[in-house]
């Protein structure tokens, strides 16, 4: 993931880019200084309420990919494991506030930012996983009722702890009202459609939940290329292998009503559609798709963080039906302010622009409305 360049002033395309809020020593490192230094909290241990529960005005976004990282998160999982060094990977295991979040919200026209925890990877095996999303799911349910329409969450399970994570899914949709769940791209060599998920797929499904995924660097790339961070490529990568698992498993035609929402605007997936397509019709799969496999891909839902440019947009939306795109930031690596230009510049009409920024998000999840 390229990050804002606040936290980092050496980053090789500083000078050019065209976006002032993401420079250093702009809009962006000045609200990372100003969340650092504010010491108010509320039940969760975060930032005080909001003064008012009006809508910010503008785009009215809701935003489907934006990270937070309560200090009890951290501290469980270890911050020197977290931290990996790179631009705003401080700001994200660090110095994460919900001021920090609601000031970028504000300044770029969000609404609502739908929170996933960053770094979930590490939670993955840890021998107190369940206890950690527990109280994480329960931070971010407070959250949301300290600063009403504001905040919703992507409950974090404790995978690859299936029982563990079928307990969870109970508890953060029936008790904390939880607006979906959280699942990364994969857990060691396993990838999103996977047999021994079968259990969680049979409960969302019953559930009809929303799933929102979110790529890592999996254990099997590890190293193999030095020098390159795994988010340059391996995310990308990651989450179109899950794609690849979710459909030809037949999880996709075999659960037709958990939703997906994929990251990054698909990875990779929308430049190698055709393969896709191609394996989908070969007889071993083709009975697993009765409409097609791109039937199937079309009916997942995609967001745009880190990748709201033309070049990655114009593939995207050929073959993907508008009510399906979703905006994202991937805050606090990008901000609103910058996503949304981007998405200006990608070539769709006006209302296009108003439907992602919020009119599909806001048939998902009603009660953002």
């Amino acid at each position: 993931m390229q990050v804002i360049s606040a936290v980092s002033p050496s980053l090789p395309w500083a000078g050019a880019w065209p976006c002032n809020c993401c420079l250093p020593g702009g809009r962006t490192a000045a609200l990372f200084a100003a969340s650092r230094a504010s010491g108010s909290k509320s039940k969760s241990g975060a930032a005080k309420k909001s003064k008012a529960k009006a809508k910010p005005q503008g785009p009215r976004r809701i935003d489907v990919h934006h990270h937070f990282a309560p200090r009890k998160y951290v501290a469980d999982l270890g911050a020197e494991h977290l931290f990996n060094g790179s631009p705003g990977s401080r700001a994200a295991t660090y110095d994460w506030t919900p001021s920090m979040s609601l000031d970028d919200m504000d300044a770029g026209g969000t609404q609502t930012a739908i929170l996933s925890v960053y770094s979930a990877s590490h939670l993955a095996g840890h021998r107190h996983a369940r206890r950690i999303a527990r109280e994480t799911n329960e931070y971010a349910a407070q959250l949301g009722r300290d600063h009403p329409g504001r905040f919703g969450s992507f409950a974090v399970l404790p995978l690859p702890d299936v029982d563990g994570s079928l307990k969870e899914i109970e508890y953060a949709l029936d008790v904390l009202k939880a607006d979906g769940v959280f699942m990364m791209t994969s857990y060691g060599n396993q990838w999103l459609g996977d047999a021994a998920l079968k259990p969680i797929y049979e409960e969302l499904n019953r559930r009809k939940v929303m799933v929102y995924t979110h790529p890592h660097g999996p254990a099997a790339t590890e190293g193999i290329m030095p020098g390159i961070p795994p988010s340059v490529i391996e995310f990308a990568t990651d989450t179109t292998r899950t794609i690849a698992s979710v459909l030809f498993s037949g999880n996709a035609t075999r659960y037709p009503n958990v939703n997906f929402i994929f990251s990054h605007a698909g990875g990779v997936m929308p430049f190698i559609l055709e393969r896709f397509t191609r394996v989908g019709a070969l007889p071993h799969h083709k009975a697993k798709f009765p409409r097609g496999v791109l039937q199937e891909i079309k009916r997942f839902y995609y967001e745009i963080a880190q990748a709201s440019h033309p070049y990655a947009m114009s593939s995207l939306k050929s073959f993907m039906p508008i009510s399906h795109i979703l905006f994202g930031t991937d805050f606090p690596y990008r901000s609103a302010a910058d996503m949304g230009k981007g998405l200006v510049r990608s070539g769709f009409t006006p209302r296009e622009i108003a439907a992602i920024n919020h009119g599909n998000a806001a048939k998902l999840f009603p009660q953002f409305a």
